[in-house]
């Protein structure tokens, strides 16, 4: 049933990940890739704010 979820070749896509990386190595790469994630999120917003500032100075 899971197999038809994900497709077989999901599954073994993620196997292979998990035998070369390690599963012990896994969280540590998870939450690396989450804050990585955070941070960009986080410099985009900057950026549209800034955009919006700069855009709001020329129309004066």
């Amino acid at each position: 049933m899971f197999a038809e979820i994900l497709g077989l070749d999901s599954i073994v896509v993620v196997a292979i990940i998990v035998v070369v990386i390690g599963a012990s190595r896994l969280p540590k790469i998870a939450r690396s890739v989450g804050q990585a994630k955070g941070e960009f999120e986080k410099g985009l917003k900057e950026g549209s704010t800034a955009t919006d500032i700069d855009a709001e100075k020329k129309e004066k």
